[in-house]
């Protein structure tokens, strides 16, 4: 089910059956467009996508063997259960060159760049880079990630956060976080979840 602006179709789900994970495409922050466009993935593997799709951002429709999926401002991402990395959409900053990456267990996209997790722990990164928020190839111990608009975070397997990129709103400054479960970007803030089930922002 969705609600909420649906000019361009995006909250039009309500056909959609046996779907394992969804995910929406951001509302662009510098200019506050309300392109947007909502990703389903199926238990078969299948992906749906409705809502805006001027760059091709929808054309999933023959996606197969998917396990995971992303959804950026004008870009798609899916995981396949051999670990490779499709995309549809937009490309101007080479936030969809993901065709040679392997070992991907899960994605996060941002509005211009796209984030991978890889089986062994350590991140890749494509895209725009004007903040740093590619530059993870350093990270080690990683088990989740979320991208923000122009920053990019990582859950460490001893509970700590780390994180990359444009830091104006504050939405870095997770280093004194501790014992983290689970972990969450908006385009400028950054959320986690402790194992207390209490939360961070």
């Amino acid at each position: 089910v969705a609600v909420g602006d649906s000019k361009y179709g995006q909250c039009e789900v309500g056909d959609w059956c046996d779907i394992v994970a969804v995910a929406a495409g951001n509302v662009h922050m510098a200019t506050n467009t309300g392109h947007t466009h909502t990703v389903g993935l199926k238990a078969d593997g299948t992906v749906f996508a409705s809502g805006w799709n001027k760059h091709g951002q929808c054309e999933v429709s023959d996606w197969r063997g998917m396990v995971s999926i992303a959804a950026g401002w004008r870009h798609t991402i899916g995981v396949k259960a051999n670990g490779s990395v499709i995309a549809a959409g937009r490309n101007q900053q080479g936030e969809c060159n993901v065709s040679d990456w392997h070992d991907i267990v899960a994605v996060a996209t941002g509005d211009w760049h796209t984030v991978g997790l890889k089986a062994d722990g350590t991140v890749i990164a494509v895209g725009n880079n004007r903040y740093q928020q590619c530059d993870v190839n350093d990270w080690e111990g990683i088990v989740a990630i979320a991208a923000g608009y122009l920053h990019t975070v990582g859950l460490k397997e001893d509970g700590t956060v780390v994180a990359r990129g444009q830091n104006k709103a504050g939405q870095c400054d997770v280093a004194g976080w501790r014992d983290i479960v689970a972990i969450a970007a908006g385009s400028l803030h950054t959320v986690g979840l402790q194992a207390d089930g209490t939360v961070v922002a």
